[in-house]
């Protein structure tokens, strides 16, 4: 029985010796100590006279590893695993970042008309007069996004596996997934939707992803105009799919002749896009919609917006200090202590992850900061 206990111990010492927890293995020789003294105690029988068969006598079934399940699986062989990997949204291409000052609603203007064309001036004849066209406006402001959690000291101080090792960079990457949600949902939103189909053909089609309507999408980019109708540098950078997609995005990209033609047709559009996977859209088929945008750095056709707080560019991970203090006498001044003691009433510890963005919201126009910069199908069409 000793000896089953003290290989039990020395395992679960080697444990924590490789996971880099050396201060919790006297806790583990100690706990083993306890017992085994306990043993040397035991006595065979009880005070109703009998002996093996006594009920007080315990000693007989622990003799079999079946009776050490328990132990050989949990105290010994208890380990973590690691957690899923989460897909990321790579969105930052889409999407132009401004800033804000404080919480007040901004205020953003551009230009996006040309000057008249000129007209003919027959002899003594009067000029005509020109005009210009008034700047359109833009309105955002930030708003503050947080998640708060709270944990027992007692619970982080028995977490001999690690559990919540990696609470902070998990923290970091809900802010990062709710950012992801938001931005998804600017251009995937029935009014931002509904603009494009508005706009007609050179905004939206019904088909499903194709190469052959990739190239309709590059056509369409190509014929836009500013408000004046005057033709604009549009042109489709990047494409955006569910997860769904991911396998006809792969072979449009791979295929050098046009993949759903039986012909000889050269695929000339299988290089002139970067798709981004968009995890966070739910489109199981077989009517899988897919989007079209622009570069903004290349034509400053914005079609995507967020703005931020000035100096706060990324979510703040935050722990509230204990209330507690320790102290010598009632006289002589205290000293903090660990956060992981929680505050005073309750043990426990609060953290908290806050984030401050917004973006543009139109009743109209949805959250399309400018539709020149996007296409849309809705994927029904065969």
């Amino acid at each position: 029985m000793r000896q089953l206990l003290s290989i039990l111990a020395e395992t679960r010492c080697e444990q924590l010796k490789t996971a880099g927890q050396e201060a919790r293995i006297q806790e583990v020789r100690d706990m083993y100590g306890f017992m085994d003294r306990a043993l040397s105690s035991v006595t065979l029988g009880g005070p109703d006279g009998q002996w093996w068969d006594s009920p007080y006598t315990k000693l007989a079934e622990a003799m079999t590893s079946q009776d050490f399940t328990y132990a050989l699986g949990e105290f010994v062989q208890r380990q973590m695993i690691p957690a899923y990997q989460a897909k990321r949204f790579n969105f930052e291409p889409l999407v132009k970042v401004d800033t804000a000052p404080n919480y007040q609603t901004i205020t953003r203007y551009q230009d996006r008309s040309s000057l008249d064309d000129l007209e003919y001036q027959p002899e003594k004849g009067p000029v005509e007069a020109g005009s210009k066209s008034d700047a359109t406006k833009r309105e955002m402001k930030v708003e503050v996004w947080t998640k708060e959690w709270d944990f027992s000291s007692r619970a982080i101080t028995d977490d001999d596996l690690g559990y919540f090792a990696d609470m902070a960079t998990q923290m970091g990457q809900s802010a990062r997934r709710s950012l992801e949600r938001f931005v998804s949902r600017l251009y995937n939103n029935a009014t931002s939707i509904a603009r494009l189909t508005g706009l007609g053909a050179l905004y939206m089609m019904t088909g499903r992803l194709t190469s052959s309507r990739i190239a309709t999408a590059e056509v369409a980019f190509a014929q836009r105009t500013d408000a004046r109708g005057n033709p604009i540098l549009a042109t489709l950078r990047y494409l955006v799919h569910p997860s769904s997609l991911n396998a006809t995005v792969r072979q449009i990209q791979a295929s050098e002749l046009v993949p759903e033609l039986a012909t000889n047709a050269a695929n000339v559009v299988r290089n002139i896009f970067t798709p981004i996977e968009d995890p966070h859209i739910a489109a199981p088929g077989p009517n899988i919609p897919w989007w079209c945008f622009t570069s903004y750095t290349e034509s400053n056709i914005v079609p995507l917006c967020i703005v931020r707080r000035a100096g706060l560019p990324a979510p703040l991970l935050v722990r509230k200090a204990s209330d507690q203090e320790t102290f010598a006498s009632f006289a002589a001044g205290g000293a903090p202590i660990s956060p992981l003691l929680g505050d005073f009433e309750t043990g426990n510890i609060v953290v908290k992850v806050h984030d401050e963005w917004g973006a543009y919201v139109d009743g109209t126009e949805g959250n399309l900061f400018d539709f020149r910069g996007a296409f849309y199908s809705s994927g029904t069409a065969p």
